[in-house]
C-alpha cells in the first residue's frame, strides 16, 4: 500500500557522444506565460521484509506554467498527477493522485516554496554553481526530498528529508545543443519519531537509498530536456518491517501548445450530430474538452459493456482520433446505490472497460489514457428519480490539453 505515495521526479537515459573542452555557464531561464508538460514513467519492484511483492508503473504527467519572471527567478504553477497500474494485471493506468504546487525557482535551480506543498518531490536538483564549468567539472549542493504518508503513516505534513547531492559535468552531445550531468546521492535519515501520543502503531523510523541520474540539459532553453535514473529506496518501519522501493524512471520535457477549446468543442459536436450521437452531450472545461455519454449501458451489476454501447464507442474513438496527440482521461460515476466503496470500484471498472476497448481499437497508446472512479460523489442530477439516476451513470472522456 505504501508505493502509490513514493514517487521519484522524473529523468530520461541518453549516451554522451562528444566531450568538448570548452567551459558553459548553466542557469535557469524563466519566461512569462511559457508552458510545458513532463512526462515521466517508473517502473518500480516492491520487496516487504526483502521478499518481493509486486511490481508496477507509474505514470506523472506535470503540467507546468511560469506565471512571473522577475530578477532571474520564475514563478512557477505545477500541476502533478500521478497514475499508476499493476504489472500483468490492466493496460490501463488509474489516476492516483492529483497535486498543485506554487513555488519559485532561481536562475541556480534553488526553490522557495511552502512547507504545505508535497510535489515537487526532489527539490534543488539540478542545481548550477556561479561559475564556468568545464567537462570532468564536479561540485556538490544540499537538496532534498519530501512525500506524502497521509494515507501511509497518517502523517499530516509533507515528509521531508535532506540529501547531500554529487554532480559531475560529462559534456555535450554530437549536436552540441545539449549537455550532460551526473546526479548522484545516497538517503540515511532519521525520523526522529517515538511514536508517543500516536494512535497509530505503524510509522517510518528510518530512510536509506541512492538516486543515480543521468540528465540531459538544454542550455538554451535554460531547463531540463530529459533525464534518466536508477534509484532504491528502503523504509523501515516502527513494527520493524521495512518496505523496499527499487527501479528506474526516465521522462522528458515536451512544449505545451495551448488548446482550442471552442474550435475543438464544435468540431466535436459537429462529428457526433453526424453520427447521430445527440444525447451524448461537450463541455469545456478547464482541463480541456469533455465528452459525456449519458446512461452508459452495461450488463447488470457488472462493468461488461453492452453490445449497443460499442458501436457508440467505436465511433468516439474515430472522432478521437482526430486529435491523436492529446492525453485523454476516462472518468466513470455511477448513480447512488450500494456501499461507498462499492460505488467507487464499479465506477473505476466501468471506466476501465471504455479505456481498454478504446486501446484495442488502437485510438491511443497505453500510456495517453487514464481512468479515475468517482462513485456516486459527483451527481448531475437527482437520484431519487429514474431519469436522474440515469444521467448519474455516465462516463466521461476527457480530451485534454496537454
Amino acid at each position: 500500500m505504501f508505493d502509490k505515495k513514493i514517487n521519484i521526479l522524473l529523468a530520461l537515459i541518453l549516451l554522451v557522444h562528444s566531450i568538448p573542452a570548452s567551459a558553459d555557464v548553466f542557469e535557469y531561464k524563466y519566461r512569462a506565460g511559457e508552458k510545458y508538460r513532463i512526462v515521466s514513467e517508473v517502473e518500480e519492484d516492491v520487496y516487504i521484509n526483502r521478499a518481493y511483492s509486486h511490481s508496477a508503473r507509474l505514470l506523472n504527467r506535470i503540467s507546468v506554467e511560469t506565471l512571473e519572471a522577475k530578477d532571474g527567478s520564475g514563478l512557477l504553477h505545477g500541476r502533478f498527477q500521478t497514475s499508476e497500474r499493476s504489472v500483468g494485471k490492466y493496460s490501463t493506468y488509474e489516476l492516483t493522485e492529483d497535486y498543485e504546487s506554487l513555488f519559485w525557482r532561481d536562475s541556480r535551480g534553488f526553490y522557495d516554496i511552502d512547507s504545505k506543498y508535497y510535489m515537487p518531490v526532489v527539490r534543488d536538483v539540478p542545481v548550477f554553481p556561479e561559475r564556468d564549468i568545464r567537462p570532468g567539472d564536479t561540485w556538490s549542493a544540499e537538496a532534498s526530498e519530501v512525500h506524502d504518508f497521509r494515507e501511509s503513516f497518517h502523517l499530516p505534513q509533507p515528509y521531508e528529508f535532506p540529501v547531500t547531492v554529487s554532480y559531475q559535468y560529462l559534456g555535450k552531445d554530437e549536436t552540441g545543443r545539449f549537455d550532460f550531468i551526473s546526479i548522484k546521492y545516497s538517503v540515511f535519515h532519521k525520523s526522529g519519531f517515538t511514536g508517543m501520543g500516536r494512535a497509530e502503531t505503524i510509522y517510518p523510523v528510518r530512510v536509506t537509498g541512492y538516486s543515480s541520474q543521468i540528465l540531459k540539459w538544454d542550455n538554451t532553453a535554460g531547463r531540463p530536456h530529459s533525464y534518466s535514473e536508477e534509484f532504491d529506496l528502503v523504509l523501515d518501519l516502527s513494527t520493524g518491517d521495512s518496505v523496499e522501493y527499487t527501479g528506474t524512471a526516465k521522462a522528458e520535457v515536451v512544449e505545451s501548445a495551448d488548446m482550442d477549446r471552442d474550435a475543438l468543442a464544435k468540431d466535436m459536436r459537429e462529428s457526433l450530430d453526424s453520427s447521430g450521437f445527440n444525447s451524448v452531450a461537450v463541455e469545456k472545461v478547464d482541463e480541456g474538452v469533455k465528452i459525456i455519454i449519458d446512461n452508459i449501458q452495461f450488463q447488470p451489476d457488472s462493468y461488461e459493456l453492452m453490445d449497443v454501447e460499442l458501436h457508440k464507442i467505436e465511433k468516439i474513438g474515430e472522432i478521437l482520433l482526430k486529435n491523436p496527440m492529446q492525453d485523454i482521461l476516462i472518468t466513470g460515476h455511477t448513480a447512488f446505490a450500494g456501499s461507498e466503496e462499492g460505488r467507487r470500484v464499479l465506477s473505476l471498472q466501468r471506466a476501465r472497460a471504455v479505456a481498454e476497448y478504446l486501446l484495442s481499437l488502437g485510438v491511443r497508446e497505453e500510456k495517453q489514457i487514464r481512468i479515475q472512479g468517482k462513485g456516486s460523489s459527483e451527481p448531475v442530477a437527482d437520484n431519487s428519480t429514474e431519469e436522474g439516476r440515469k444521467k448519474n451513470r455516465r462516463v466521461e472522456i476527457t480530451i485534454l490539453e496537454n
